[in-house]
């Protein structure tokens, strides 16, 4: 996740444009090599075992890494070792940045220590991201909107970004989170958490976007925006929704519910105390909303 939120840090220092972010994450993701493939090409895992335990991360809230030793593929340290076998990623997308001519060693030495120094980030975080390290990231993105984000809060948001990053992919980077008032997207779709902790969430989109959204979230080439890319939508919501509702009842004994997914394609919404997240991906800007 640190390499999402060093890419906003980057675009709101000025240091780059959206277009050389884009090419450069493009880069990152033709370069990165995930733990699964890592796992599989070192002989410890076979590609059943790697596809299990990446359906197993559709039930539960957790990484990969975590999720094999939990279903005895692997050993905490195997793992470990595998994970150093990766570059830390925000760090190779700094290596790209600086090879592609567009910041050189100087500014780059500058960005690193700065990004790492304002986010309490550690020599061993940028390897094994720490929990507190990703919560401050957290509360730091909301501070532009004058928001405080409660434990709950930042255990939802974390559970978001995570979830773009293992069911759509980790090529994207949000913006600082801002107050609105009013919303209409192509596509909406809309989903209740309901209980002790209350918030509606959207996500929107255009249809073009939508379309190429739904296609990586499914592994399935979409070319127009019917019924099966609006229930793909859907199901992303509902899946971070519930691993959600799930963590709250696992780790804080608080029982929530979900209401159905409903679409407000082309509305214009009014909405209070709510907070929208632009979520730039290659192929489109997806809005996050999330109203508390």
């Amino acid at each position: 996740m640190y390499t999402q939120f060093f890419g906003n840090y980057l675009l709101s220092k000025g240091y780059i444009t959206n277009d050389q972010l884009f090419e450069a994450l493009q880069e990152k993701s033709q370069k990165h090599t995930k733990l699964g493939t890592l796992a599989i090409h070192s002989g410890l895992m076979t590609a059943a075992e790697v596809d299990a335990v990446i359906v197993e991360q559709t039930h539960q809230d957790k990484k990969f890494g975590e999720l094999t030793i939990e279903m005895g593929y692997l050993t905490d340290e195997q793992v470990k070792n595998l994970l150093n076998i990766q570059s830390p990623d925000f760090l190779l997308l700094g290596q790209i940045l600086l090879d592609n001519g567009i910041i050189d060693n100087t500014t780059l030495e500058k960005i690193i220590n700065d990004y790492r120094g304002e986010n309490e980030i550690s020599d061993l975080d940028m390897v094994f991201e720490d929990k507190e390290s990703v919560e401050h990231l957290i509360g730091h993105f909301f501070a532009s909107a004058g928001v405080d984000p409660s434990d709950l809060d930042e255990m939802y948001l974390e559970l978001l970004f995570n979830s773009f990053i293992r069911f759509v992919g980790d090529d994207f980077t949000p913006l600082s989170a801002e107050p609105c008032e009013a919303f209409s997207a192509d596509c909406c779709v809309k989903q209740n958490i309901s209980g002790k902790y209350a918030i509606s969430t959207y996500i929107g989109m255009n249809q073009a976007t939508a379309i190429n959204f739904a296609s990586r979230y499914v592994k399935e080439a979409f070319s127009v925006y019917d019924e099966y890319v609006q229930a793909s939508l859907e199901d992303f919501l509902n899946l971070n929704n519930g691993l959600f509702t799930v963590n709250c009842s696992n780790e804080k004994a608080l029982e929530l519910s979900l209401s159905a997914p409903e679409h407000f394609d082309g509305e214009q919404l009014t909405l209070t105390n709510a907070y929208k997240i632009k979520v730039l991906y290659p192929f489109g800007t997806v809005h996050f909303i999330i109203a508390f």
